[in-house]
């Protein structure tokens, strides 16, 4: 295996060369534009909208933008290592913030992006659990764009008013509460799509909502076998698995925009889901606190839970391709871009020195939370790798759909995550 610091330096003064030059001149002349193809999987609504300001900021910069739109992350993702691997790779690639891509910087396919990172003090500005995950061995090897937060809580002000929910929940006894009278009232009480990670994503609501900080850090990052056993644990899983009983017939397979919009709709009440469906919302013509709510934590130091998305660059020798990667990866790290993009895809710009006076009543929220840096903690993919993610999404999308003892699956967790 190729070492992160052997090929490397072969390129260096070709690296070095075209970051300073994209740093001193982002507005290069047109003669001498970047060519960028760029891999994502920024297909929906709200997406596409929000994409389309990245496109532009780097046309505006001087680059050329070949946009290679690729739905859902799994398959994008594939097509781009696939790429790599081939020997014909993007000029950059959208990832999330989490493990998912560490084996990709272990093997050598990327460049890293040191000298912007340097440039802007990403070591200062950054939230730590971010810096962590797209720093290896003191070099970055990703630019981040944005800090979603995956565990809101979403309702339709339209179902609440039919149902008569006056008070937004502020407990999980509340939550409940809300989700029967929504039952009640002959709506759907949750939106939810019956996917592994959609699955996954309402678990870690729960646990962040119920447990707490702690608890989510013992299981998670810890993965503590005492505490995935205890009863604590048990409360959390008997929790998750009530929440099945709120979803309606259509549920398995659905899409998350699709979930999303039923409460668009008024036809469901509630959704758990990243603040990516706020980009749905937005693309409806939808205002936060006049056709929907939006709830980050039902406790007062509930656990934001981040990831978000960042562009990594597959390693190259070409000095033109070099060159547009250091455009990209300047672009992209600058704050007035990263707040119109959040505007659009619902995010929170990932610069906490970025002026989001901008940006709505949600994104407020999350951005006045995230200051309290205990509470910043990052998703499952964050702590697990890709194996432990993707065995705990097995065991719980196992436990959603069959009829299985909670102790039976606590036992299967403790095993996925012993090692």
């Amino acid at each position: 295996m190729v070492t992160p610091r052997t090929k490397a330096a072969a390129c260096a003064w070709l690296w070095a060369a075209a970051s300073a030059l994209s740093l001193a001149l982002p507005s290069a002349p047109a003669h001498a534009a970047a060519r960028a193809e760029v891999i994502h999987w920024w297909t929906s609504g709200g997406e596409s909208s929000a994409v389309k300001q990245v496109a532009q900021a780097f046309r505006n910069a001087g680059g050329v933008w070949v946009d290679s739109a690729i739905a859902g992350g799994d398959q994008s993702r594939a097509v781009t290592i696939n790429r790599i691997i081939g020997g014909n790779p993007p000029t950059a690639a959208q990832f999330n913030t989490s493990k998912q891509f560490t084996d990709v910087i272990e093997q050598n396919m990327l460049n890293n992006v040191d000298l912007v990172a340097k440039a802007q003090d990403w070591d200062r500005i950054l939230p730590q659990p971010l810096i962590d995950v797209i720093k290896h061995d003191g070099h970055y090897y990703a630019v981040p764009l944005n800090i979603h937060m995956q565990t809101w809580i979403w309702y339709s002000k339209a179902a609440f008013k039919k149902a008569g929910i006056d008070k937004e929940p502020a407990s999980m006894g509340e939550l409940f509460a809300a989700l029967d009278k929504l039952k009640a009232a002959g709506l759907v009480p949750l939106a939810h799509g019956g996917q592994s990670w959609q699955e996954t994503v309402l678990f870690s609501a729960l646990l962040a909502n119920i447990g707490g900080r702690d608890l989510y850090l013992k299981v998670i990052r810890e993965r503590d076998q005492a505490t995935i056993k205890s009863a604590a644990m048990r409360d959390v899983l008997l929790a998750f698995k009530r929440m099945k009983s709120y979803v309606d017939a259509g549920s398995p397979g659905r899409n998350w925009n699709d979930a999303t919009a039923m409460l668009i709709s008024g036809k469901a009440g509630i959704q758990v889901m990243g603040d990516w469906a706020k980009g749905e919302f937005t693309n409806a013509g939808q205002l936060p606190g006049q056709h929907y709510g939006c709830i980050p934590g039902l406790n007062p130091d509930t656990p934001y839970l981040m990831q978000g998305d960042v562009f990594v660059f597959p390693r190259t020798d070409n000095p033109n391709a070099i060159k547009a990667q250091q455009l990209l990866a300047n672009v992209v790290s600058q704050p007035e871009l990263q707040v119109a993009f959040s505007k659009l895809k619902g995010s929170i710009p990932v610069r906490l020195d970025a002026n989001a006076a901008v940006l709505d009543l949600c994104a407020q929220k999350g951005i006045e939370i995230i200051k309290d840096r205990s509470r910043q903690l990052g998703v499952t993919e964050v702590y697990l790798t890709p194996d432990q993610n993707g065995a705990l999404q097995d065991i719980l999308t196992a436990y959603w759909n069959m009829d299985i003892k909670v102790d039976k699956v606590q036992r299967s967790i403790a095993n996925a995550l012993k090692y």
